[in-house]
């Protein structure tokens, strides 16, 4: 996965950048995509994606967040040619906000190839972690802002069962029967 990280600084003022939003359809349902767009306007930093039902995730935009599908556009575009199995990797700005064990982790989690799989061992190697570490690493997946774009949907239990996906373990069927080839 080809990404930047866009933190917003911890000097600059807040109104220079604005959250903004979009949905789009999808095989999971209307997902809400959030962002950060700069002051001057453009594209944003993609810094949420999430499903109806997802656990720990908003399922509206808060109340300051400005609706702006221009902004998000290349998100909704590489969400919908994923989805119709024309894209395998996403290559976009991202504004994710967490600590610096979950971003460590969240990094790892692109370093998932399309159609593979890993345990949460193999992740919390991946990330530099104590394999005993999968608890704390589970969590930092759970914890994932960018549902499908960081693919935690990769992350398997040690025995390889379809455990915890925030979304739902039916959902986390489909994304990988998806990048399998068998759904479609």
């Amino acid at each position: 996965m080809s990404t930047t990280e866009h933190a917003p600084s911890e000097h600059a003022p807040a109104d220079l950048a604005t959250t903004v939003y979009t949905t789009m359809e999808s095989p999971f349902g209307r997902l809400l995509l959030s962002g950060v767009r700069p002051e001057g306007g453009g594209p944003a930093a993609l810094a949420t994606v999430t499903a109806p039902g997802q656990k720990y995730a908003l399922a509206e935009p808060a109340d300051d967040w400005v609706l702006d599908p221009e902004a998000l556009a290349e998100p909704v575009a590489q969400l919908t040619a994923y989805f119709a199995g024309e894209r395998t990797e996403f290559d976009l700005p991202l504004a994710p906000v967490g600590t610096e064990f979950r971003r460590r982790i969240w990094a790892a989690l692109d370093a998932i190839p399309y159609g593979t799989t890993v345990t949460y061992g193999e992740l919390a190697e991946l990330a530099g972690q104590e394999p005993r570490m999968v608890r704390a690493v589970g969590g930092a997946v759970g914890a994932n802002p960018l549902l499908i774009v960081r693919p935690c949907h990769r992350v398997l239990g040690a025995n390889g069962a379809l455990t915890g996906f925030a979304a739902g373990v039916d959902r986390k069927r489909l994304l990988l029967e998806l990048e399998s080839g068998t759904l479609f």
